[in-house]
């Protein structure tokens, strides 16, 4: 079974930088190249760009897993084929995510996990969704994907068109913001405690007591550049 990798993105063309996972992913599928990918993978990744046809964008391979990008309007009909295929049988959802690349036009992109037991193979397919743009919801393909997509709704800030319930499935009631954003501040915008006069739990704007610290974690001795009084003389006498 080709090993399960937890992989932040898909996208392999560079924006702007190229970031760490980018250099990776762009290194493992090299080494794949260069390894060579073994027959089984190789026929299944042929037989999903049939299948997906004129919505594929790029297809991968990376660790031993298929990777296809479509564009988010053909997400749907994608992984209905990818579900419905017979050959292919991707008829499990394992997960369901997103990622946020502030420095791209289309900033977010959607990850989907799929799990296909007849071939004992797994398939990541790839999305890019520009900042206020909707998804399409996976509920009716894979009920699976109720509470994640909810999730990355609550994180992200991404709205999934027809999903039958679509709330904050983390954050409490009232929440500012999408903590998974990379513009999110590091301390939010409100703190919760427990009020004694009102008996209650309360959200007020968040007050530091003290500002950020900046810790360094160098030993006091390999990280003294300085000259300590004294150690002239420890020269001279050695």
């Amino acid at each position: 079974m080709p090993a399960v990798t937890v992989v932040a993105g898909c996208q392999s063309r560079p924006t702007g930088g190229i970031g760490n996972q980018e250099m990776t992913d762009a290194a493992n599928t090299e080494a794949d190249n260069a390894a060579g990918v073994d027959a089984p993978l190789q026929a299944m990744q042929e037989h999903l760009r049939q299948l997906v046809g004129g919505s594929l964008i790029e297809s991968r391979v990376v660790q031993g897993q298929i990777v296809l990008e479509v564009a988010v309007a053909a997400i749907q009909q994608t992984l209905v084929a990818l579900r419905d295929d017979q050959h292919a049988a991707f008829n499990q959802l394992s997960d369901l995510t997103a990622v946020d690349y502030p420095e791209r036009p289309e900033r977010f992109e959607m990850i989907y996990q799929l799990l296909s037991m007849k071939n004992n193979m797994r398939l990541r397919v790839c999305a890019a969704v520009g900042e206020g743009q909707a998804v399409p919801s996976m509920t009716a393909v894979y009920s699976a994907a109720n509470w994640a997509e909810r999730e990355v709704w609550d994180m992200f800030g991404i709205f999934f068109a027809g999903h039958p319930d679509l709330r904050r499935l983390l954050t409490d009631y009232g929440f500012e913001g999408h903590p998974l954003r990379k513009d999110f501040p590091l301390t939010g915008h409100v703190e919760v405690r427990y009020d004694d006069t009102q008996r209650r739990v309360v959200n007020e704007p968040v007050s530091l007591v003290q500002e950020f610290r900046d810790f360094d974690f160098l030993s006091p001795w390999e990280g003294m550049q300085a000259q300590i009084p004294g150690d002239e003389k420890a020269g001279k006498d050695g």
